[in-house]
C-alpha cells in the first residue's frame, strides 16, 4: 500500500491535524481533505470512498473523522487494518474524542502516526511498541541537565565563598587603617586573594591545589570510557572556565540518582554498583542475561591514600573479573587483594577511583533472580490474563518491584480480579507493584481481564533494585599497603535493572 495521507477531521470537514508522508502540496491535500465531507453516503454500510485519483478510507470517532487517503491500487485490506491501528492510537493521547483534545494533543498523535507509517508504507508495530518508541527518554538531554545542575551548584558555591572571602580582606584592611585594596610589596595581604579553582587530581602523587588559575584536567584512574558526546560536552565546558569533576558520574540510567557523587563524611569510602540486563521470551527460553559490577573507592585523606583492599570472591558461578591497569592484576588473582601495582602510589584523592569490575553473562533460566509468566487466555471479548513471579534464590531480597504491563481499555474496560500487592493503571500501562520480594514472599499472582489479542499484552517490563550485590563478590577489609593495620571505612551497595524485559 502506499499511505498518502492520514487525517482527524469533523463531520463538516473541518481538518484538525493531518500527517502526510509523501511530498504533497498544501493546496492538493486541503483540497482533497474539503472534498471529502461531501462525498460520503449515508445510506451505504462501507467505509472508503474512491475517487478518479484517490482513495478515502476512514472510520467515525464520536464526532470526528479518522481519514486516510491512500492511492487506489494499493491493498484495501491492508488500508483497514492500518486504519484500525490509528483508531487506537487517538484515544491513547486523547482522554475524550473532540476536537479540543485533538488540538492539544496533536504533536503527540503526529509523533505516533510517523512511528505507524514512514514513507507511505506501513511498519511493523503495534500499539505497545508505539507508546514506547514515543516515550523514549533521551540520554543527552539527561547527561545536559545534570552536567549543568553540577555547574550551576558549583558556581554558586564559589560564589559564596569568593564573597566570604572579600569580606574578610575589607574587615582586615579597615583594622590595617587603609584602603581595602591597598599594595605593598611584601605584605600578604596586599590585594584580593582569588580563591582557589577546584582542580581534578591526577594519578600520580596529588601536588598542592594552586590558586588564582585552574590546572588542565589531570586523568584519573576509570575504567571504561564516556561516550563522544559526552567528552565534547564536558570540554566545551572546561573551555568557557567551568569546572567539571570526575567525582560527578552522570549516572543516566538511573533517574533516581542523577549522579554518584559519594555522600559518606567517612574519609574513605567503598562502593558496589551492580546493573542487571536480561531479554527474555514469552515461553520461558532466556535470549540475553548480563550483570555488570563495579567496586569504586573514594579517598578523602591523604594518610589513608596508600591502602589496599580484601575482595572475597565466592562466587562459584563463571565470573569474569577485571582490575584497572594500575591494580596489580598478579597480585589480585593469588591473594584477592586489590592494590597498586607500584608500591607506595597513592590513589587520587576527592574522586571516585575504579579499580574493579566483574561480568556475568548467561542463557539458562536458572540463572535469572526472578521468573516471569504470563498467560494470556483469549476470550471473546478480550483476553483472560495470569501473570505470576518466582523468586530463584531464596537469600535475595528485592525492593521496590514493579512489572508495567501495556494494556489498552479501547473497546472495553480493565477488570482486576486478584494481585498480590498493589495496582495502578494510566496512560495504557498496567503497573504491578510489590515492595518487597523475599524468602517470605517469594512469589504472587495478578489476574485481570481487559480488551485485546494475546500479543497486546507484551513486552512486559520489570524494574526492582536489591542492597546486596548478585554476584557473590564482597569486601574483606581495607589495610594500609604494606601492614597489617586495619583501616576502618564506610560502604554501600546498590543493583539496579537497567533492563528487564518479557518479550
Amino acid at each position: 500500500m502506499v499511505l498518502l495521507a492520514a487525517s482527524v477531521c469533523t463531520r463538516k470537514g473541518n481538518v484538525l491535524l493531518s500527517r502526510q508522508f509523501v511530498e504533497m502540496t498544501k493546496s492538493r491535500i486541503e483540497g482533497l481533505l474539503s472534498a471529502f465531507p461531501k462525498l460520503i453516503v449515508t445510506d451505504k454500510q462501507h467505509t472508503f470512498i474512491e475517487t478518479e485519483s484517490v482513495r478515502y478510507v476512514y472510520q467515525p470517532l464520536d464526532k470526528l473523522y479518522i481519514v486516510l487517503i491512500t492511492t487506489k491500487s494499493s491493498n484495501i485490506l491492508e488500508d483497514l487494518e492500518t486504519l484500525r491501528l490509528f483508531a487506537r492510537v487517538i484515544p491513547e493521547y486523547c482522554r475524550n474524542i473532540d476536537e479540543k483534545e485533538v488540538s492539544e494533543n496533536v504533536f503527540q498523535l503526529i509523533f505516533a502516526f510517523d512511528e505507524i507509517v514512514a514513507l507511505g508504507y506501513r511498519e511493523s508495530v503495534n500499539l505497545a511498541q508505539i507508546k514506547t518508541f514515543t516515550e523514549m527518554d533521551s540520554h543527552d538531554e539527561k547527561v545536559y541537565q545534570a552536567v549543568r545542575q553540577t555547574q550551576e551548584r558549583e558556581a554558586k558555591e564559589e560564589m559564596k565563598k569568593k564573597a566570604k572571602e572579600l569580606q574578610r580582606q575589607r574587615m582586615e584592611a579597615q583594622r590595617a587603617g587603609r584602603a581595602p585594596y591597598s599594595t605593598g610589596i611584601g605584605n600578604s595581604n596586599s590585594g584580593p586573594v582569588t580563591p582557589s579553582q577546584p582542580t581534578e587530581l591526577p594519578l600520580p602523587a596529588p601536588t598542592p591545589i594552586q590558586t588564582s588559575r585552574p590546572k588542565p584536567a589531570g586523568k584519573g584512574m576509570k575504567l571504561g570510557r564516556k561516550t563522544a558526546n559526552i567528552d565534547t560536552f564536558v570540554d566545551s565546558i572546561r573551555k568557557d572556565g567551568g569546572v567539571v569533576k570526575d567525582s560527578n558520574k552522570i549516572a543516566v540510567t538511573e533517574p533516581a540518582r542523577p549522579s554518584a557523587v559519594t555522600t559518606s563524611t567517612s574519609p574513605l569510602h567503598l562502593r558496589q554498583e551492580e546493573k542487571i540486563l536480561a531479554s527474555i521470551h514469552r515461553e520461558g527460553d532466556v535470549d540475553h542475561f548480563e550483570v555488570r559490577g563495579l567496586l569504586c573507592l573514594h579517598v578523602t585523606d591523604q594518610e589513608l591514600a596508600t591502602v589496599q583492599i580484601n575482595v572475597d570472591n565466592s562466587d562459584e558461578r563463571q565470573i569474569q573479573i577485571q582490575t584497572h591497569p594500575n591494580i596489580d592484576k598478579r597480585g589480585f588473582q593469588e591473594t584477592g587483594v586489590v592494590a597498586m601495582k607500584q608500591a607506595g602510589r597513592p590513589f587520587p584523592l576527592n574522586t571516585d577511583v575504579g579499580v574493579l569490575k566483574w561480568r556475568f553473562q548467561s542463557n539458562d533460566s536458572e540463572d535469572l533472580p526472578l521468573i516471569i509468566n504470563c498467560w494470556p487466555s483469549e476470550t471473546g471479548q478480550g483476553c483472560d490474563v495470569n501473570i505470576e513471579y518466582e523468586l530463584q534464590d531464596h537469600n535475595l531480597e528485592l525492593f521496590n518491584v514493579l512489572l508495567s504491563i501495556p494494556v489498552s481499555t479501547q473497546g472495553g474496560s480493565l477488570n482486576v480480579t486478584q494481585c498480590d500487592g498493589s495496582y495502578s493503571h494510566s496512560h495504557g500501562v498496567l503497573e504491578w507493584s510489590i515492595p518487597l520480594v523475599d524468602k517470605t514472599n517469594s512469589s504472587g499472582t495478578l489476574e485481570f481481564s481487559a480488551p485485546g489479542s494475546a500479543d497486546s499484552f507484551y513486552p512486559v517490563n520489570v524494574n526492582f533494585n536489591m542492597n546486596q550485590p548478585f554476584c557473590d563478590i564482597k569486601i574483606r577489609g581495607v589495610m594500609l599497603a604494606g601492614t597489617e593495620k586495619t583501616v576502618p571505612f564506610s560502604s554501600e551497595c546498590s543493583v539496579l535493572t537497567e533492563q528487564y524485559t518479557i518479550e
